[in-house]
């Protein structure tokens, strides 16, 4: 179980569900404008429709580890993911039992010079890692925390394989320095399966349609 290569499909991942955005930046003498979400684009590349129900911002350390975290799906959570000052590592993992690319994981640096945002679909694991002294993250999310039981994978899984940066000296939190392996969250059926995953996609845009009709 290994990461990707670097080359990806233009403003995509190779991990179904998964994308990233570049936005274009408008600078001039007074800062920087930039529409560092669009729905549009997201639908566009991802066939999904993001409803917001909840906004996160988490401020992190260099070296410090969140993740990987994702939960129960259905309903799980979709999340878009953004580094408004500083950086981070923003890992995105195949979680989904059954999924072509399951324990495969994608990594792309969300900073605050090319200000990328990164798209999770419901079922992917989420992790990310300081890089800079201290870093600034929010992300939109599409249920609120607690509507499903989360579920947490070691991050430092050696059959996962992370590419940590291996001259930052990894902090975790007890929790997730505690978290079952992924062959153990398997074991324990602990994971999403890939067909549930894939019919929760549908359900989600055969209501949105329905509600926009």
């Amino acid at each position: 179980m290994t990461g990707f290569p670097a080359t990806r499909p233009p403003g995509g991942l190779l991990i179904a569900g998964a994308a990233v955005y570049t936005p274009r930046l408008f600078g001039d003498d007074r800062g920087t404008f930039l529409e560092w979400f669009r729905a549009d684009w997201l639908a566009q590349q991802t066939g999904h429709r993001m409803d917001v129900s909840q906004a996160n911002c988490v401020v992190t350390k260099k070296g410090a580890i969140r993740g990987v975290h994702l939960m129960s799906t259905p309903p799980g959570q979709a999340k878009y993911v953004t580094c408004v000052d500083g950086a981070v590592l923003d890992v995105i993992v195949d979680v989904r039992v059954g999924s072509p690319t399951f324990g495969h994981w994608e990594a792309v640096v969300l900073d605050d010079r090319e200000r990328r945002g990164v798209y999770l679909a419901e079922g992917l694991g989420h992790a990310l890692m300081g890089l800079t002294d201290s870093s600034a993250v929010v992300y939109l999310c599409s249920t609120r925390y607690g509507q499903a039981p989360e579920i947490a994978v070691d991050p430092l899984d050696p059959d996962l394989g992370i590419g940590w940066p291996s001259d930052v000296e990894p902090i975790l939190s007890a929790k997730d320095a505690g978290a079952p392996s992924l062959r153990e969250a398997r074991r324990a059926r602990l994971l999403p399966r890939y067909d549930e995953c894939l019919r929760h996609y549908e359900d989600v845009r055969a209501a949105r349609l329905a509600s926009s009709g």
